[in-house]
């Protein structure tokens, strides 16, 4: 449980420390960022430079994201296999829901990211403004489907009647939660479109720290702690899974608060003015429900697969549930940097698109897809290493441990073709490609990954599940590289001419 708390305050110095430290590097992205926009030559070196800029903050933001599910999940691990199962029970509905709130933010986002590369700041900002007011809407609508139905949904999924009671409550807590998850995903979505990377980034690293504060609050009952010879009494609620709930929403609510203020009053892109109006505008709504539609039905798609994979899972039994909900999360520290690089890749083929240089987003997409295969291979190779240490930070059950380890080895595989699926729907993303890509997922979910896992697990049990999975990522991540080389993506645009 202290390592992951350790891993945060480090990230957060470094973090905070290069923000603080390099004015002549954010000009330098700066810099590049106005060379696009303005039509300049770029060279390889310089399309590296940039992705990279971009992508780090974006890639420890990501890491941040995770490094919360290992507290949440190391902090209730401790507490037994039941505690972790009725979290692990709940995953893929979260999943669920807070990819929706995804969907919304990404249909203004890249609407802005093709405004800012055109060089029209008023009218991003009028996005933002149209953003807000359907975020706000969306997620109260998500919010009151999402406590309605957190009584029955474990049963709905399978769940042993042991686990129901704080699976319900848990999700009951997460759904009540979800506008401020809404206004992070929404704001982090704006400040990258902007090609600000950073904001977000030490934001969301914070956000880790609160976590642990919080969860330690509330999941552990008051105890003595003896550090260096002098005792302290650590109060707490002593709530359990009902803590690990409240204290992720409590930190998304700070972050919440803090993100948002800082969009709204300090950014220099989307800065509030006086006299702006905030009257909704048909043609923005339009636009982002067009792009929103497909991003959402895919992430329904997605995680209806999910779902149904959980009750696949769940007859195995409360280690076999524990076991891969641990493996989720350990493996997550592997993708997650793909994720990085794909917001990367969406803001650059987003602002190039707008900018009318269509070659140029082509040569950013291709790089970026590259880039995230290579990290994704040596993270995958390091996990196949560390996955008994992972594991042991996440559960001190022996069993839960084993298993774990297991299907997590064979994951490794599967991750560099992960990595391309994950940054071309990026790319694509910032095209404004969303309907291709989503049918796509749509495919390969349902009609690769779920059939096998069901054929698997009947015999292989959890392990043959992960094998279903493996397969699917990497036939994923073949057809998204096929969608990438054939530039269909791209096609109706005019070739850029000129220099790119």
């Amino acid at each position: 449980m202290e390592l992951p708390a350790r891993i945060c305050c480090t990230e957060s110095f470094v973090t905070v420390r290069q923000y603080t430290k390099g004015n002549n590097r954010n000009m330098k992205s700066g810099q590049l960022l106005m060379q696009l926009k303005d039509g300049k030559a770029f060279t390889k070196r310089e399309q590296l430079v940039l992705l990279y800029r971009l992508s780090m903050p974006a890639v420890l933001a990501q890491i941040t994201s995770i490094i919360m599910q290992y507290i949440d999940a190391a902090m209730v691990g401790s507490l037994g296999a039941e505690p972790s199962a009725s979290i692990g029970l709940m995953a893929s509905s979260t999943w669920l829901f807070g990819g929706t709130c995804g969907a919304v933010a990404s249909g203004f986002s890249i609407q802005a990211a093709q405004s800012i590369g055109g060089g029209k700041r008023e009218q991003a900002r009028s996005i933002m403004r149209q953003s807000v007011l359907s975020a706000v809407l969306v997620s109260f609508i998500l919010t009151v489907v999402g406590a309605l139905i957190s009584g029955p949904l474990p049963v709905w999924l399978g769940g042993a009647p042991n686990l129901q009671k704080d699976a319900s409550c848990y999700f009951l807590i997460f759904a009540i939660s979800l506008p401020f998850i809404q206004m992070n995903r929404l704001a982090g979505s704006m400040f990258q479109c902007a090609g600000d990377m950073r904001t977000p980034g030490i934001l969301n690293i914070l956000m880790c720290i609160e976590d642990v504060v919080f969860n330690m609050l509330f999941i552990f009952p008051t105890q003595t702690v003896s550090l260096g010879g002098a005792v302290f009494r650590i109060p707490g609620a002593g709530l359990g899974v009902m803590g690990a709930a409240l204290g992720t929403a409590l930190s998304q609510l700070v972050t919440a608060v803090l993100m948002m203020g800082i969009l709204c009053l300090r950014s220099e892109t989307f800065r509030l003015k006086r006299g702006e109006s905030w009257k909704p505008e048909k043609d923005c709504i339009r636009k982002a429900v067009c792009l929103a539609v497909p991003i959402g039905w895919e992430n329904v798609m997605m995680c209806g697969a999910m779902v149904a994979t959980t009750r696949v899972v769940a007859p195995l039994g409360a280690v076999a549930i524990a076991a891969n909900s641990f493996a989720i999360t350990a493996e997550s520290l592997c993708y997650m940097p793909g994720y990085g690089i794909g917001d990367a890749a969406a803001t650059l083929t987003g602002q190039s698109i707008g900018a009318g240089r269509y070659e140029l987003s082509r040569r950013f997409a291709r790089m970026a897809v590259w880039l995230g295969i290579g990290v994704m291979a040596a993270t995958g190779a390091a996990m196949f290493f560390a996955a008994p240490f992972m594991m042991s930070l996440l559960s001190p059950d022996p069993e839960i441990q084993r298993l774990g380890v297991e299907v997590l080895r064979i994951e490794v595989f599967a991750e560099p073709m992960y990595a391309a699926s994950i940054v071309v729907s990026g790319a694509l993303r910032g095209a404004g490609d969303t309907l291709i890509p989503s049918m796509m997922n749509f495919a390969s979910l349902w009609f690769v990954r779920l059939p096998l896992a069901i054929f698997l697990s009947a015999r292989m049990g959890l392990r043959g599940a992960w094998i279903a999975m493996c397969l699917e990522l990497c036939f994923r991540g073949g057809i998204f590289l096929i969608r990438l080389y054939r530039e269909k993506w791209i096609s109706g645009m005019s070739v850029e001419k000129g220099q790119a």
